[in-house]
């Protein structure tokens, strides 16, 4: 039951990760033409995980879910760029 949680908790984590972080690009850093930068999205990814890597030590949380959510939130941010790319979002 508790690795079930732990699994939801991961998956929610990382939808939870790439939604934010993509909106955020395309309402927020529209304008910003640092954001293009191919490196941008790991730079992104990796400040996410550090940041919420304190969070595993919670019961349900490990360290697999600040690596999923920095994995995810790198992705949304490309996703975003991506998108801003192609003129719309």
């Amino acid at each position: 039951m508790f690795a079930f949680l732990a699994g939801a908790i991961t998956v929610a984590a990382g939808i939870f990760g790439f939604t934010v972080a993509r909106d955020f690009t395309l309402r927020r850093l529209r304008y910003v033409d640092g954001v293009r930068n191919p490196v941008w999205p790991w730079i992104v990814g990796l400040i996410a995980a550090v940041v919420t890597a304190p969070l595993a030590l919670l019961p349900l949380i490990g360290t697999g879910t600040a690596v999923v959510f920095g994995i995810f939130t790198g992705l949304g941010t490309a996703s975003g760029v991506k998108a801003l790319r192609r003129g719309g979002s």
